[in-house]
């Protein structure tokens, strides 16, 4: 079945329409089951009616959140006409808020984004993410808050960059029988770090879908269900000589595995035999 196709506009970073209509996604799909594609930025009409004509060639849903109302409203008018689907997460919610307060908005994009510190923080994180993503600097493990290990596709990197977004610095470690898994791993606490485990069956599915997005015969060895139990038997194995807690991500959203992942680190005396016995 081929991928359900998203549009989140905005006319600042767009991060806030993404998260809502990720969650409402996750009511529905599975993550790889749909495309997300974000457009931020936007300061004129020619994007707002671009992105309308490709909605409708493709069957997508728009979300949005526009701050200036004539983008707005031409975007509403835009998507009617053409009867694409098209949800405002923002407007009514400024509406509301002008009867109640009797104020007119700042229609200024971006405030909430302000240079302060937490937002400096917030990007030095993201950018954290992205440096130490996937294990492409071992050293990354040894600096982080937070060490996600995974076998390929149990969404370490989705995560990562969800977690930065809350501020925390997260490396993240692919593990496979072929590769040693850093030194340094096996020498920070244990409370740092947490497994990804996912069922066998989840992962071959998840694995054949990407395989086919790429063009790829899905019967390639990444696939093979024979090739998935080495892989996870593998990870049990590391797993066990961390001695970190481990999550069950197969039938988990991004946000829900993240909100798992912020209820522990934010324990100051969790137990880690408990939290193994918990998920």
């Amino acid at each position: 079945m081929d991928k359900r196709i998203v549009y989140v506009v905005s006319d600042s970073v767009g991060e806030t329409a993404e998260l809502v209509v990720k969650a409402g996604l996750s009511q529905f799909m599975e993550e790889h089951a749909y495309e997300l594609y974000r457009i931020p930025y936007v300061e004129n009409t020619e994007v707002l009616r671009g992105t309308i004509y490709h909605a409708k060639q493709t069957g997508a849903f728009v979300g949005f959140t526009l701050v200036n109302p004539e983008l707005r409203h031409f975007l509403i008018k835009e998507a009617q006409e053409k009867e694409v689907e098209c949800v405002d997460i923002m407007g009514p919610m400024l509406e509301t808020m002008q009867r109640t307060f009797r104020k007119q908005p700042k229609q200024q994009p971006g405030l909430i984004h302000q240079l302060d510190e937490d937002y400096f923080r917030r990007i030095e994180a993201i950018e954290f993410a992205v440096r130490f993503d996937d294990g492409r600097d071992p050293r990354g493990v040894t600096q982080a808050d937070i060490v996600l290990i995974g076998v390929s596709r149990t969404s370490k990197t989705p995560l990562s960059q969800y977690l930065a977004h809350k501020q925390y610095k997260v490396a993240n470690v692919p593990i496979a029988p072929e590769i040693d898994a850093p030194k340094d791993l096996f020498h920070i606490p244990s409370q740092k770090c947490i497994g990804l485990r996912i069922s066998p069956e989840k992962l071959n599915g998840i694995r054949k879908e990407r395989l086919k997005t790429l063009g790829l015969d899905n019967r390639a060895s990444y696939a093979n269900i024979d090739r998935i139990y080495d892989e996870l038997a593998h990870f049990d194995k590391v797993m066990e000589q961390l001695n970190c807690p481990v999550i069950d991500v197969s039938h988990k959203a991004v946000e829900e595995t993240a909100n798992i992942i912020l209820n522990m680190v934010n324990q100051p005396y969790w137990s880690i035999d408990q939290e193994k016995e918990n998920l």
